[in-house]
């Protein structure tokens, strides 16, 4: 318990340790990767926040914001936050149910929430979600997102997508004799750019892998399907024609507006928030943890987190979380400490002062080609793939998590994963339970008569408890002692111990004892605690099979 004490309550911040000896060539490298880093983040953060039903600047606000203090208070040395993909249909939800001032609100509490996990060291609990759920939710989180993109893709009219899963489908199938060729023809070449883009990787020259490093694919197709649509005149939808000019520079801070009436009614987004966030950080930590030979500290970033999404609505941002893609490409593009995601985070200022304006002729079917290449990379193919290989238990559980997050939403999905998850585990270890007869050695005392043995195995608790019914058969032969074998027995809880006190009640009154052989620790001192060994009596409890059977062996 001592790891949830408040009083061992620490903020350290990462970046503050990093410092130290901190030098020309950390900082070069830095300041390159941290460049690097906002090209790639401009676009998606213009995508994620259309796809989450506000406008492009909020998404540019939440990666500033956000970005800037998981850097500077987090506690992981290349992590890069903002607004995430993981989080579109949820906050699309939010939106559109409870209005965008109630979702700054419940991102507010949410940031709250979280914060008060790192204070109370619970950032290591967030590793017992099974990775199960994990894949499910994020596949069906992809699904999600694809779909809600087909209508700038396809440039329809539509004026609001609906946030549930069949009515975007019935909306979309009633719409598609409106679509935009030229839109359609835009956002697939943009999508065919993105794939054929080269990395760094499969570059050979020095020179274009230089360039194909430090300009991503995503700002490759934003600027030159915007240069098309400015020079061309393309008849397509724009950031400007839907949102109007973009601000340069961020808002002044200020209170969203508060309803008590609507925020009693935002617990469970704000729960849901917060343990989404929770997951996605520590996940992306761990993943570059195992790039750069490193580990994070999970309390501290999850109170990195809350404050950064704390602070993001008081500035319209949405909410913050740790990314993949930008965490990822800051390892690569050589990022040594957090001050690469706040060079990251300064150039996106930059950007958003200087070239704001411009934004305005990148066309929606480009953004929606962005978010088409990030919902398939989303998805877990190997793990799909592989799922044949995997128990049925396994597959139940992935693909109902995948189901509820399109059909339903990622709370509902997450809990009865979980449910599952427990169900299944409870079932696997009642299986993993076992009660073997012990054919006792001839010349023992009351071989195949009046004494019995059995061994116990795995854990005896309120899923297993059945199988001690078995000694309980009035049908049996009368015995004088039956002999329970335990050392192979690592757990025990109250619904064991209650079995176990209605066996020795049950055998007292058919005038046979009962022995128990080689208890471990744990089920000892359960049983030592109740009581339940003095109501035994002596001559009750043996270390080894040998002397239970000297014992009860008749002089």
């Amino acid at each position: 318990m001592a790891a949830f004490s408040p009083l061992r309550f620490t903020f350290r911040p990462r970046l503050w340790t990093s410092l130290k000896g901190y030098g020309r060539d950390d900082f070069v490298a830095d300041l390159g990767s941290g460049i690097t880093v906002a090209l790639v983040a401009l676009p998606l953060a213009m995508a994620f926040a259309i796809a989450s039903g506000v406008r492009p600047d909020q998404g540019i606000t939440t990666a500033i914001v956000g970005g800037f203090l998981v850097s500077l208070l987090g506690g992981s040395k290349v992590q890069i936050a903002g607004p995430a993909g993981a989080f579109v249909a949820m906050l699309y939800t939010i939106a559109e149910k409870y209005g965008i001032p109630n979702l700054l609100i419940a991102t507010m509490m949410a940031g709250v929430l979280l914060f008060a996990m790192g204070a109370f060291r619970m950032g290591t609990l967030v590793r017992f979600i099974p990775v199960t759920i994990v894949i499910g939710f994020t596949t069906g989180i992809a699904v999600i997102i694809a779909f809600s993109q087909l209508r700038d893709l396809l440039g329809l009219h539509i004026d609001k997508m609906p946030s549930n899963f069949f009515s975007q489908v019935s909306v979309l199938w009633s719409h598609l004799h409106g679509v935009n060729w030229v839109a359609l023809a835009v956002g697939v070449a943009c999508l065919l750019v993105i794939v054929v883009w080269p990395t760094p990787q499969s570059t050979r020259s020095v020179h274009w892998r230089f360039l194909t490093a430090k300009l991503p694919s995503t700002v490759v197709v934003l600027v030159g399907s915007a240069i098309a649509v400015w020079a061309m005149g393309l008849p397509v939808e724009t950031i400007g024609t839907r949102f109007g000019e973009l601000p340069r520079g961020l808002p002044t801070p200020a209170l969203p507006h508060f309803d008590w009436a609507t925020a009693q009614n935002l617990f469970a987004p704000t729960v849901a928030i917060a343990l989404l966030g929770a997951i996605e950080s520590l996940l992306c930590a761990r993943v570059a943890d195992g790039l750069i030979g490193d580990r994070h500290d999970p309390n501290q970033e999850l109170m990195a987190q809350g404050i950064a999404n704390f602070a993001s609505p008081l500035f319209g941002g949405i909410a913050v979380t740790g990314t993949i893609a930008r965490t990822m490409t800051n390892v690569k593009s050589g990022g040594r400490t957090p001050v690469a995601g706040i060079v990251h985070a300064a150039t996106l200022l930059l950007v958003m002062v200087a070239l704001a304006p411009l934004a305005g002729y990148i066309p929606l079917t480009a953004l929606a080609a962005v978010l088409l290449w990030v919902a398939f990379n989303m998805v877990a193919w190997q793990e799909l793939r592989a799922l044949r290989r995997f128990s049925m238990f396994y597959r139940a559980t992935l693909l109902t998590t995948l189901a509820l997050t399109v059909v339903f939403d990622l709370t509902v999905a997450v809990q009865v994963g979980l449910a599952l998850s427990c169900l299944f585990f409870i079932y696997r270890m009642s299986e993993l339970t076992r009660l073997e007869r012990i054919v006792l050695p001839k010349a023992a005392a009351g071989a195949g008569g009046p004494v019995q043995a059995w061994a116990v195995s795995g854990s005896v608790f309120f899923g297993s408890v059945n199988k001690l019914e078995t000694l309980l058969d009035a049908s049996k032969d009368p015995v004088r002692a039956v002999i329970l074998e335990m050392h192979k027995v690592i757990y025990m809880d109250n619904t064991g111990l209650d079995a176990m006190e209605n066996l020795h009640r049950t055998l007292a009154r058919r005038e046979t004892h009962l022995v128990l052989v080689g208890l471990n620790e744990q089920p000892r001192q359960l049983l030592a605690r109740a009581g339940f060994l003095d109501d035994l009596g002596k001559d009750t409890e043996f270390p080894d099979l040998e002397s239970a059977l000297a014992t009860l062996k008749p002089q």
